[in-house]
């Protein structure tokens, strides 16, 4: 799979105060349009091998439907847009991203209903987009799922922000953790899923979820004007 570059930002940039705002959450979303559109041949032959094989076009039609909704939302808050987001994957992705994603973009949206977050903010609501997934999918590290990309982008997230990271940085950490917990997948024996049922055989195949879950936090962190 392959990131495309960064499409022209719509709206202003981001706060020089350290914020990112509703224009930031909808940069976000015609960023993970793109990249999701673009690779959703690739994800869909990842699932292919250990799962149904249609995540990807799952993922692509998804999010069509979110920028065709967003087109016509007014959004006040940032927790607005990451609402709009969730409901709309919930009505119409397929299989289980749809609720897997869905509640981890309401999670979000509950944490983050403001008209801009700084960087702790961007941490609580990854942390609590994670924990939306672990909810839904009762998944843990380890299990091959996209839990397993989540997981160290919340922590890389937390020492970002701690460290007094800026909005930006803290996404763009968050987004190279996943990245590495999304490669390590590729090694795990899938305990959770359709893909729990090949077993061992499971082995050397990425979780598409997992490879999901990168392309939407590394688009979020290009969104912020990280690249």
């Amino acid at each position: 799979m392959t990131t495309p570059p960064a499409a022209a930002p719509a709206g202003p940039g981001p706060d020089p105060a350290g914020t990112l705002d509703v224009a930031w959450a909808r940069r976000f979303v015609a960023e993970a349009a793109q990249v999701v559109a673009e690779n959703r041949v690739a994800l869909s032959e990842l699932d292919r091998v250990i799962g149904d094989g249609d995540h990807g076009e799952n993922m692509a039609r998804g999010f069509a439907a979110v920028t065709a909704a967003l087109e016509k939302a007014e959004t006040a808050t940032v927790g607005d847009v990451l609402k709009l987001v969730a409901t709309t994957l919930m009505s119409t992705v397929g299989g289980a991203a749809g609720p897997l994603y869905g509640t981890a973009f309401l999670r979000a949206a509950k944490v983050s209903d403001a008209p801009a977050v700084d960087g702790q903010g961007v941490h609580s609501l990854l942390d609590a987009a994670l924990e939306g997934v672990v909810a839904r999918g009762k998944a843990q590290v380890g299990d091959k799922t996209m839990v397993d990309a989540w997981h160290p982008a919340v922590e890389a997230a937390a020492a970002a922000a701690d460290a007094g990271g800026t909005p930006a940085a803290v996404l763009r950490a968050a987004a190279d953790a996943a990245a590495v917990g999304a490669a390590s997948t590729d090694e795990l024996v899938a305990l959770k899923g359709r893909a729990s049922y090949l077993g061992e055989r499971s082995v050397g195949h990425r979780d598409p979820g997992a490879a999901s879950s990168v392309l939407l936090l590394d688009a979020a962190a290009r969104a912020a004007g990280e690249a």
